[in-house]
């Protein structure tokens, strides 16, 4: 399973400066709408604790990295172009935009939280613009956009589903695989808005809109970034209470902040890592002045006031969303190498509930088909196909491959 996170929002709100940040990418960064055509693909990290550090090991990873006993662990990112009112009906980039989300697990929604820009991605005055109108406008036009795709077809199957008695969660999942949903996703939504199951045909197109709106829910969770936390004015900043009390999970973010500190650090000027409340000046005689007081004034507005950029915060909010533990299969369980000899070399993602021989399929086809048995490394217990995973989970697959 390869994870995707979508990074999505109307333009000009600090879609691609936030890609940037959280993948060490190099998406073109411009003030105006539209920057974004072609869609950015990078990679993000999650922190996870090492278990090097559990078994007094010096690791050797190979898919993700390793610093000071926490574990970065790799997950694709998408950075799309920017969506505009009625980009379900085509308007703008929208059809372009949409397609680009097709198989994202999640979705992080870049809100420009200070208010400066407009519906349209246009540079506005400072508080000139309600970001929970974004809020709203983005949820419509991706579940407009859902209700699409499935009105094609909804007559059709609707009606075989009541004259033939067939399941209608299994006819329609098999025309959604293509916007990764499934089964279980278009249960959930029929249960919770009390649909009659058995007549789907009688369904209104209110109901039919609101059964979109909530399968996107359950198939694509979103998270909001709060984004330019540090231009917002306080009284914009607490709208964030009024998304979070409708359940959303709203994080105040500063992608310029991250950015610039990513920077800062490459270059030797600055000991930061991804996620810290705090940084440390290691080449004070080669900073500017310009540096300095923007170092300053990133610490003070930023880091003091919001505990981080935020960034890191978001990246890791999604993937709880998702319900993904953290596994580190080896293929010696007293060494804890693989046949190369690196220590714990791989963290995959798992589903929260998968087993030893979906692990093993995910390692390798050859290793699921001939399975026997797993090794938990940590309790030294010989588990089956059936024993569930745990987060930092150590396993050794054995089998006839």
């Amino acid at each position: 399973m390869c994870m995707q996170i979508g990074i999505v929002g109307k333009p000009n709100v600090g879609k691609s400066t936030f890609f940037n940040a959280a993948a060490d990418a190099h998406a073109e960064i411009a003030n105006y709408p539209f920057t974004t055509i072609e869609a950015n693909h990078g990679v993000m990290y999650v922190r996870k604790p090492c278990p090097c550090k559990d078994f007094n090991l010096k690791c050797t990873p190979h898919n993700s990295k390793c610093i000071n006993g926490i574990r970065f662990v790799p997950i694709e990112a998408i950075d799309v172009a920017g969506l505009v009112p009625d980009a379900c009906e085509g308007r703008g980039l929208g059809n372009k935009f949409l397609d680009d989300l097709r198989q994202a697990h999640a979705f992080i929604h870049i809100v420009d939280a200070s208010g400066s820009a407009d519906a349209e991605g246009n540079p506005c005055g400072l508080g000139q613009h309600d970001p929970l109108k974004d809020v709203e406008f983005l949820e419509r036009e991706i579940t407009m956009w859902f209700f699409n795709i499935i009105k094609k077809d909804w007559d059709t199957i609707a009606r075989r589903s009541e004259l033939e008695g067939k399941k209608l969660e299994v006819m329609f999942a098999d025309k959604l695989t293509g916007l990764g949903i499934n089964e279980e996703h278009i249960h959930r939504a029929v249960r919770e808005l009390k649909l009659d199951i058995l007549k789907p045909a009688r369904w209104t197109n209110e109901e039919l809109i609101d059964f979109s709106g909530n399968i996107r829910k359950h198939s694509k969770p979103m998270l909001i970034a709060f984004n330019k936390c540090d231009i917002a004015t306080d009284e914009f900043m607490l709208k964030a209470e009024v998304l979070r009390k409708k359940g959303y999970i709203v994080v105040p973010t500063s992608a310029e902040s991250e950015l610039a500190l990513s920077n800062a650090a490459k270059k030797g000027l600055i000991d930061y890592t991804p996620g810290s409340n705090n940084f440390e000046i290691l080449k004070s005689s080669e900073l500017s002045e310009k540096q300095r007081k923007a170092l300053e004034y990133i610490k003070m507005h930023v880091l003091i006031k919001y505990g981080s950029t935020g960034i890191q915060k978001c990246i890791e909010e999604a993937v709880k969303m998702l319900d993904l533990i953290v596994v580190y299969p080896v293929e010696d369980e007293t060494h804890l190498n693989d046949k190369q000899g690196r220590i714990l070399p791989d963290a995959h993602f798992m589903k929260n509930g998968s087993t030893a021989k979906e692990l093993a399929y995910k390692v390798h086809t050859d290793l699921g088909d001939n399975f026997i048995r797993a090794i938990d490394v940590r309790t030294k217990r010989i588990v089956g196909a059936d024993h569930k995973l745990k987060d930092g989970d150590v396993i050794r697959i054995v089998s006839n491959a």
